[in-house]
Formats: C-alpha cells, sequence, structure tokens
C-alpha cells in the first residue's frame, strides 16, 4: 500500500461512525489518535438524555446498551445504540463504539474508535487503533501499540516511511476487513478494506484494499 491509498475516505464509510466530524477534520487516520478524548468531551454533553444514559461522569451509554455487571468503564467514553458488553470487558477511557458493536469477554479498549457493527468477541487488545465499520478481530488477535524500544511509532508504506509522532500507534483496520484468531497487528499497521488476515499470522505495514494475508512472506490480491 502507498500513503495516498491510507487516507480516511479509502479506508472508511465515515457515515458509520458517530465521530464522522472528527474524521472529517483530518486526512489520515493516525491523525485522529490524539483527539478522541477532547472529542468525546465535547459531543458527550449533546447527546440526548432521552437515550444516553450519563450516571458515570465522562461516560456516556446509549439506553439500548446491553452490558453485563462485570465491566469496567473509565471516561471518557461514548458508547452507541445496540451494542454489546460482554463479561470482563474493560474500556479504559478514550473509546467510542458506534451501533451494534461487539464489546467481547475480557477485552481491553484505550483510546479508540469502532465504527457501526463493528465485532471484537473475545480476548481483543484494542488500544490507540481505529476500526472501520462491520471490522471483525477474530479471538485472541491484537492491536500491539507500542515497539519494544519505545521509540515513536513508524508507518512502512511502499513509497515512505511516516513518523507518525507517537510513541504509541496500534491499527487503522478498514472496512470489512477480517482479522483471523490469534493474529497479531503490529504497531503502525495499516489494513485495507475488505482485507483477510489468517488467523496467527504478525502483520507489519499497510496492506492494500482487498488482499489476503497468508503471513509475512505471502499477501496476495482477492479475485473478483
Amino acid at each position: 500500500m502507498k500513503k495516498s491509498e491510507a487516507t480516511i475516505s479509502n479506508l472508511f464509510d465515515i457515515e458509520h461512525t458517530i465521530a464522522k466530524e472528527l474524521f472529517e477534520e483530518n486526512e489520515y487516520p493516525w491523525e485522529i489518535l490524539d483527539k478522541i478524548g477532547d472529542f468525546i468531551m465535547k459531543l458527550g454533553p449533546t447527546l440526548s438524555e432521552d437515550e444516553y444514559y450519563h450516571a458515570v461522569e465522562n461516560v456516556w451509554i446509549h439506553k439500548s446498551v446491553q452490558a453485563y455487571q462485570t465491566i469496567t468503564v473509565t471516561g471518557p467514553a461514548i458508547i452507541g445504540e445496540g451494542t454489546e458488553i460482554r463479561p470482563g470487558a474493560f474500556i479504559r477511557g478514550n473509546v467510542i463504539a458506534g451501533k451494534n458493536v461487539v464489546m467481547g469477554n475480557s477485552c481491553e479498549y484505550k483510546n479508540c474508535i469502532l465504527f457501526d457493527d463493528v465485532q471484537t468477541p473475545h480476548y481483543n487488545y484494542i488500544g490507540d487503533s481505529i476500526l472501520g465499520y462491520k471490522a471483525h478481530t477474530g479471538a485472541a488477535s491484537l492491536t500491539s501499540n507500542v515497539k519494544s524500544d519505545k521509540q515513536h511509532v513508524v508507518i512502512h508504506f511502499e513509497d515512505e516511511n511516516v513518523d507518525t509522532g507517537r510513541k504509541k500507534v496500534g491499527a487503522m483496520i478498514g472496512d470489512y476487513a477480517e482479522i483471523g484468531c490469534g493474529a497479531v497487528l503490529n504497531p503502525g499497521t495499516i489494513i485495507g478494506r475488505n482485507t483477510n488476515v489468517y488467523p496467527l499470522t504478525s502483520v507489519r505495514g499497510a496492506i492494500s484494499a482487498d488482499s489476503i494475508v497468508k503471513s509475512t512472506a505471502e499477501i496476495v490480491a482477492k479475485r473478483k
């Protein structure tokens, strides 16, 4: 994938997120990561009290959300209509979850945006990441967000390398992407729309849309 393919408009349909305004103000998705918390604090107070619970400071949860007693939610956070929060989920702050999202058992979420109909059902870590419309992460797949040397995360494209200026950048996962069980998306990974990642695969860099990632050495285009 070239850098020009990693724009917000190429990765996401922003009609499927309550954070549409935030995406309209930026060109690349990693530019949004520093702005999620402030955006929630701006948007939250405008949400309808008839539709959202606001019993916890800086947390707005739609009244249709199905949540179990064993979850932990720390604000700022907005959880959208019809979302399910399964047992043991840990929402650590700066989290926006859209409509009909599955926030799975024993999953952890921190500084991330989940578009409508995202599914993260089992044992996932989603940190400093954006998951597009109907993206799905298999059990125990992870978005690794910190390099072992603790230096800035650099995104590797075909035509250039981009220093994000952040020590924590997870994955930008395009609409309809499927991430296999046990896969690890290394810091600064970009997954194009409608791309499949095989289970147990370690992914690094930027993967074009409509691809199949079978291993780090074998990435093929989908047949149309």
